[in-house]
Formats: structure tokens, C-alpha cells, sequence
């Protein structure tokens, strides 16, 4: 089948664009022919000083974006869209396009930004649900999107004139939720209850199982507030340095983290900043386990998969989407938000236990295996696909894949046609 996939790319790539480019190669591999029009952030950096007046209209929708996809709908015929991110380049306008040729569509919820203009339920320091409870304006307030107020605004106004507009009731056939707690925080902001499905994401290449119990434990992850990187340290503290910790990834926290680290004289903590995909893997398979300190909403955070691939359990705060994915005592262990004392007894036990965590592996190694490889993925994705088609908007032409999925990824002369715009025009 033909399949349009929609995307608006960040200025800092991250968990969210190789999730895109990972589903664009299974469905490619599995042999069908996919259309990608991808838009990103970084056009901002482009634009003068005055043009960057017109971003409020732009996010909220974005004229030039809905005649380039109209133009492709026409040309192309696809059967279905399936949109990923529309903030900020891409914006609404998009779902009006779709509807306006009569194509369905699907839409991934990558996060939580069409409840939250700052997209992870976090405020000072911890989980926060006012914008869900009362009002956008909530955000506005206390300035959640970039510490600005001005900011946040243009994204509420994007998010409450969209919602008084049906734009997220009417121009979407199925939503894919990653997790249980995300579709039932998704249905409590006003999704209709059967529009929204779950389908966690998935681990493309598998890496296969780790050996052994491993010999520290990992980070992996964005070193900023939200993802909790000073209570790991707090707990290592606790632990008086005794238990090895691999820090892989970068982020606004690293220098005070590394001060910190140094000053509380934490010789056993390595900081190994940006590290490839395949080093992020290879760190996993020799880690004892991974560790989420994360004290926001994290929505389905790929590492776990990843983690769980490799046959590591994870520790995680018992919190939103993370205690659904890792069950405590079996795949991993839970500690509570923001406690450094309660992970560093749980890193402790992980520890102590070695038998024990090479056991939690094979947990995750087989909960890997049921939910997050790529077949099984495959098979709710089309199951998906047909759901919206038979949805009683465009063609109902689909017919599922009989054969056996290969999944060959594209080398040289790939079936998709790369579609790509800019702000400025139509090529």
C-alpha cells in the first residue's frame, strides 16, 4: 500500500525522530511504498528577525504547509497518513488537507503536548496536571513551554483554537497511544474513548541477549531536570561511590552534574556524553542494569525497550508510563519519585543479588520478546492502518500483507519517495 508519513522534525534530534525513521524503514522493508514529508524546526534559524513575527501563525496553521501536502495528496494518491509530529512548521493545517482529499488518518502521540504546551506534565521539579485539570492557561502562567510566557501562549492558543475547531476530534480517524497510562491520560483531555489505541513502540535490529550480570550501572537519556540525573547522583552519594555508573548522553545538566560528581568524589561515575546508537546498545548489553530517575511523565521511553532487548532490568521511578512498562521484582525494580535513598537501596539490592539480576534479565529479555519486537509491531500497525481505513472516510482499499515480513532494509534505490519542504516554498 501507499502510506504518506508526516513529520516535524526538532532542532535538537532526539528518542521521538529515530522512532519515525525506525517505522518508515519497517514499513518500507515489509514492502510497501512510503511518501515522507518532513519539515524542521531548525527552518527557524533561517528566518530574519521580522519573519519570525508570523511563527504564532505558523504553529497554529500554517497555510504554506497545507497547500504542499494537498498538492501531494493529489499527485501521490496515498492510501493512508500517518502523522507523527505537526509543532510547529507543520502545524494543524495538515488534518484539514487530509480531510479535504479524503484520506485517512492516523496519528502517533509521541507525547503529551496536546494536553501540556510544555509536551512531559513537568513543573518545578515534579509531575504536574494543572493544564489537564483547569486550563492551558495554566501553562501560560507559569510559563512551562521555554520558561517563557509569550511562547507558552502561542502554543496554547494553537492547542485551544484547534480544539474549538473538532481538529483533534474530527481530523483523526485512530490515535496510537504508547502506553495505557498515556491513552488514559489522552482520553481524561477529551479523545474520544474509541478513537485511541495502544501500540508501544519497538527495538529494530534485535541486539540479542547480554552475558553475563554486568559491571555497572547505566544512564541513558537527556541530563536535564526533568529526567532526574542529580537524585542518581544523590544516591550514588549514599551509596558512598561503591556501585559503577556509565552516564551516556548529553544535555543542559552536564557541566553541574560533572562539578557535583567531582565534588562529592564520585570517582566510579563516568561520563561518556553522546555515544552512536550501536555504543548505546553495547552499553546496555555489559550493564547490570539501566536506571530512569526520571520525575516527569515519560511517555514511552525507547531505552526500556532497548534495555530490555539486551536482557537488563531496568530501575525506575514508579511513576506514569514507566511503572506499566517495568513491572517491579520481575523486568526491574521501582523506587519512589525523587528519592535518592529509596534508589540507592534499590541499586544496592540490584547489587547484592547478582543470581537475582541475571533472573530480572531473562524477565526482560522475554517481555522483549512478546511486546517490542518488530513483527509483532508490524502486525498492530497494519491492524491499525485497516481500523482507519474501514473508518468510513477515503477508500477502503487496503489489503494486508499475506506474505512472510522479511523486513530488508533499503540500501542505494529505496522505494519511498523523500519528499522534503521548506518554509520559503514548494521545493
Amino acid at each position: 500500500m501507499k502510506i504518506l508519513l508526516v513529520h516535524n522534525g526538532y532542532q535538537q534530534p532526539g528518542g521521538e525522530d529515530i522512532i519515525v525513521e525506525q517505522e518508515r524503514r519497517l514499513l518500507e522493508g515489509a514492502g510497501h511504498q512510503v511518501i515522507f514529508y518532513s519539515r524542521s524546526n531548525c527552518e527557524i534559524e533561517d528566518y530574519p528577525a521580522l519573519v519570525r513575527l508570523s511563527l504564532v501563525k505558523q504553529t497554529v496553521w500554517a497555510t504554506d504547509t497545507r497547500r504542499q501536502v494537498s498538492r501531494l495528496l493529489h499527485e501521490e494518491k496515498p492510501q493512508i497518513v500517518h502523522m507523527h509530529n505537526t509543532f510547529l512548521m507543520v502545524s494543524p493545517s495538515v488534518y484539514a488537507a487530509c480531510r479535504d482529499a479524503g484520506v485517512p488518518v492516523v496519528q502517533t502521540l509521541h507525547n503529551y503536548r496536546l494536553l501540556c504546551p510544555a509536551t512531559n506534565f513537568f513543573r518545578d521539579g515534579h509531575a504536574c496536571e494543572e493544564c489537564l485539570e483547569h486550563s492551558l492557561w495554566r501553562g501560560v502562567f507559569h510559563g512551562c513551554y521555554r520558561d517563557s510566557r509569550p511562547a507558552t501562549a502561542t502554543v496554547a492558543l494553537m492547542l485551544g483554537l484547534n480544539r474549538k475547531f473538532g481538529t483533534w476530534e474530527e481530523g483523526v480517524d485512530c490515535y496510537i497511544a504508547l502506553t495505557e497510562f498515556a491513552r488514559n491520560r489522552f482520553i481524561a483531555g477529551g479523545l474520544p474513548p474509541d478513537k485511541v489505541v495502544v501500540k508501544p513502540n519497538f527495538v529494530q535490529p534485535d541486539p540479542g541477549p547480554r552475558a553475563g550480570s554486568g559491571d555497572y550501572a547505566l544512564f541513558v537519556g537527556r541530563l536535564s531536570p526533568e529526567k532526574g540525573p542529580g537524585i542518581l547522583l544523590e544516591a550514588l552519594n549514599q551509596l558512598q561511590g561503591r556501585i559503577p555508573l556509565v552516564i551516556v548522553g548529553d544535555g543542559p545538566l552536564r557541566a553541574e552534574l560533572e562539578s557535583r560528581a567531582k565534588q562529592l568524589r564520585l570517582a566510579s561515575v563516568c561520563f561518556r556524553g553522546r555515544r552512536t546508537h550501536e555504543e548505546t546498545i553495547a552499553a546496555m548489553q555489559g550493564a547490570r542494569c539501566l536506571v530512569l530517575p526520571s520525575v516527569c511523565y515519560e511517555n514511552s521511553p525507547v531505552c526500556i525497550a532497548e534495555a530490555f532487548a539486551c536482557g537488563t532490568p531496568v530501575i525506575c521511578s514508579r511513576l506514569g508510563a514507566m511503572a506499566e512498562i517495568v513491572a517491579d521484582g520481575r523486568t526491574g525494580l521501582h523506587f519512589i519519585p525523587g528519592s535518592g535513598e529509596d534508589l540507592a537501596t534499590k541499586l544496592e539490592c540490584a547489587w547484592a543479588n547478582p543470581k537475582r539480576n541475571i533472573e530480572m534479565g531473562e524477565e526482560a529479555r522475554a517481555e522483549y520478546e512478546a511486546k517490542f519486537t518488530a513483527e509483532r509491531n508490524y502486525r498492530m500497525l497494519m491492524e491499525i492502518y485497516e481500523r482507519a481505513l474501514t473508518s468510513g472516510r477515503g477508500p477502503a482499499q487496503f489489503q494486508p500483507a499475506s506474505r512472510a515480513l522479511s523486513f530488508r532494509y533499503p540500501t542505494g534505490s529505496s522505494p519511498s519517495t523523500e519528499i522534503s519542504r521548506t518554509a520559503t516554498g514548494d521545493s
